[in-house]
């Protein structure tokens, strides 16, 4: 999933750039909270009893994971946005990435690269389910004396964006799980998860492109916001495996904490930005959805290439 997940998710950025017009339906129906609902109902459907218990039998492990991805992201994007002295569009939307929970992909990551599974879908459901206090919180801390942020709007958008069909499919799981044809139907939601969120980035692209114009330095604005959002991601990684080696986990979990704090929910940050702020905000938004698809890929695959060379020098001197 993860490789055509950035594939495809490039594909909608590049043709939204062309042809704008193309993703223009999805605002003109005002369908964007629908798409990221559809998103996130199919992350409900995979979730079953089972997942939940993990909470209970490991809360200090998914709490710590949880408190890294609420704290490094969002302050490491604060950080940045001052070090590279970034408007306060471009600001907020790197910070709106930060705040938000961690991104569904991340437990295929987790799963390619032979990190703690269970773990990983525990700190994802944790997060968002904290999701629609947290990130508005968070944003209005960081981003709220240069713009204006409407926490309470952003909680209400969140809540009915992420929890409601999350916890819709989840029931939808508990219900008809054991039914093939609702197997079936789980077989086929990575694909359409995929193209929902092509479809938001799309959209945001698109929504973009106007602000981009006028400001007059398209590209140097785009290789800003690219670095940026690299060193963001980049250092989230790096973190989040070191917060996993100073409490002493193992390599499996160091490596899905890694993930679930490099990688975050960005296509409901994307969704987002262009609701609560200026539209050039959704620039930081839309690269990350695309880009953490990309170095999620990459970082799985180095880890799963470390485990071959190592695996292969114990046979080589055995």
């Amino acid at each position: 999933m993860g490789h055509y997940t950035s594939v495809v998710v490039i594909l909608a950025a590049v043709i939204a750039a062309i042809q704008p017009d193309l993703f223009a339906w999805i605002s003109q129906y005002k369908l964007a909270n629908i798409i990221l609902g559809l998103i996130m109902l199919t992350m409900g459907c995979t979730l079953s009893t089972d997942d939940f218990r993990i909470l209970l039998h490991r809360p200090l492990d998914i709490l710590l994971g949880t408190l890294a991805q609420f704290t490094v992201m969002p302050f490491v994007a604060y950080g940045l946005s001052r070090l590279f002295h970034l408007s306060p569009e471009l600001s907020v939307g790197i910070i709106l990435v930060g705040c938000c929970p961690g991104g569904v992909s991340s437990n295929i990551m987790s799963f390619l690269c032979k990190g703690d599974v269970a773990f990983s879908v525990g700190m994802t459901t944790v997060s968002t389910l904290l999701a629609p206090v947290a990130t508005p919180m968070l944003v209005y801390l960081l981003a709220g004396a240069e713009i204006n942020v409407d926490t309470w709007g952003m909680f209400q958008n969140i809540l009915v964006v992420t929890l409601l069909p999350v916890a819709v499919g989840c029931l939808f799981n508990y219900l008809f799980g054991r039914r093939q044809n609702f197997r079936d139907i789980q077989s086929c939601m990575p694909g359409i998860s995929v193209i929902c969120l092509a479809l938001i980035v799309g959209n945001a692209v698109r929504a973009a492109i106007p602000n981009l114009q006028l400001a007059g330095n398209a590209f140097t604005l785009l290789g800003l916001t690219l670095c940026v959002v690299f060193c963001h991601n980049t250092l989230g990684y790096l973190l989040g495996y070191l917060i996993g080696a100073v409490f002493r986990f193992t390599q499996a979990k160091r490596r899905t904490i890694s993930i679930e704090v490099g990688m975050q929910n960005a296509g409901l940050a994307t969704n987002l930005a262009p609701q609560f702020f200026d539209p050039l905000a959704v620039l930081p938004c839309a690269i990350s959805c695309a880009y953490h698809s990309i170095s999620g890929t990459i970082l799985a695959n180095l880890f799963s290439t470390y485990d071959r060379l190592r695996e292969r020098n114990k046979q080589t001197r055995a």
